[in-house]
């Protein structure tokens, strides 16, 4: 299908969305051969998607990549399967290949319905990327999502990283995810469709409020924009692109200084052991993001606000030696430093070992 506008002249929209897609792959997806890479658009038939879906076959048309795309069918629904097989059609009439469905099951007991669903559409999609070989994943996701998603991570307390929202590249099990749309705006993913003369299908439970994230949209949103002022989902949104390298650049750090406390204790078997000083003598911000990689690295879950302060003041120092108990069953002990040494001594996150499991192993 083709563009159309008013004189024939290139909607500014459509433009700006065949821009963001090329800039996105040439800058995250390197060409490993003479081929142009096979890039997959995740499209549920909505304007979000379908928009990006149209920006990206211009340039299969062009020959400067390979589109395909993969239309998950959650099966939440009566029509799914209907909506899906729709969708794939025009995916196909637009000129993407492989255009590929995939059933997923959500499984009910996943963190909530919202989770549940994301899990099992990240799954379906990652299979297909196995199957495809494609070089990356491009997600519909606006400006308007980025800023519902700096709204949750304030109103839940979280730290820069939730604060930056949804990142423009990420790889997740090896499959390297980009979201060219984020400096788009909803309304301009509709204004795509309407100029690439397609029609979308709109989700009936994106008005579902019972589900946070539309009463957010629906209400939350609109409300602020309101009482203060239009503009707030594009500031929102830049501040998620002001915060993302800062997050970025500190958990670099962090992983550095967790390397040097662990270069700096003993090795240990079974456990995961951090020398104290070098702890102490770094950056709090630093600090608590190290002792929160840490825990992980142990085996644990990343610690929540309250824990990982108290694991931060058990590690300067206070209280007894331990242990303070942390999610996924890691326990942490202050360890005195062996006989003849100077200095505070290390960490020591331990979790239990699985049955069976051979305790000589290196942690």
């Amino acid at each position: 299908m083709t563009q159309l506008a008013r004189r024939g002249r290139l909607s500014p929209d459509v433009a700006a969305g065949r821009r963001r897609v090329l800039d996105s792959v040439r800058q995250h997806v390197p060409r490993a051969s003479a081929e142009p890479p096979l890039v997959l658009v995740a499209c549920s038939g909505g304007p979000d998607s379908l928009a990006l879906a149209a920006a990206a076959a211009h340039f299969a048309r062009r020959g400067t990549l390979r589109v395909g795309a993969v239309v998950v069918d959650h099966g939440l629904q009566q029509d799914s399967a209907a909506v899906a097989a729709r969708t794939a059609r025009t995916l196909e009439e637009t000129g993407l290949t492989p255009v590929v469905v995939v059933a997923v099951t959500v499984r009910r007991d996943a963190g909530g319905p919202e989770m549940a669903a994301r899990s099992a559409r990240y799954a379906g999609i990652a299979d297909v990327v196995g199957r495809t070989g494609a070089d990356a994943v491009l997600l519909g996701h606006t400006l308007d999502d980025q800023a519902e998603s700096v709204l949750l991570g304030l109103a839940r307390g979280s730290g820069t990283r939730s604060l930056a929202g949804m990142p423009p590249v990420r790889v997740l099990d090896g499959v390297t995810y980009l979201r060219p749309f984020l400096g788009l705006s909803r309304e301009q993913t509709l204004r795509i469709c309407a100029a690439e003369q397609l029609e979308p299908w709109h989700d009936p439970t994106n008005r579902d409020t019972s589900l946070m994230r539309s009463r957010v949209r629906h209400r939350v949103l609109p409300l602020l924009e309101e009482e203060l002022g239009p503009g707030l989902a594009r500031a929102l949104a830049r501040s998620a692109a002001i915060l993302g390298p800062d997050a970025d650049y500190l958990e670099e750090a962090a992983r550095e200084l967790l390397g040097h406390a662990r270069a700096a204790a003993p090795r240990s078997a079974g456990s995961l052991l951090l020398d104290l000083a070098t702890l102490r003598a770094s950056h709090p911000a630093l600090r608590r993001r190290a002792l929160s990689a840490a825990v992980v690295a142990a085996g644990g879950e990343t610690p929540a606000y309250e824990r990982l302060g108290a694991l931060d003041e058990f590690a300067a120092g206070h209280g007894a030696a331990g242990p303070v108990q942390m999610a996924g069953k890691v326990s942490v002990w202050r360890r005195r430093p062996p006989a003849g040494t100077r200095g505070p001594g290390h960490l020591e996150l331990v979790r239990p070992l699985p049955a069976g499991a051979d305790p000589t192993a290196s942690a």
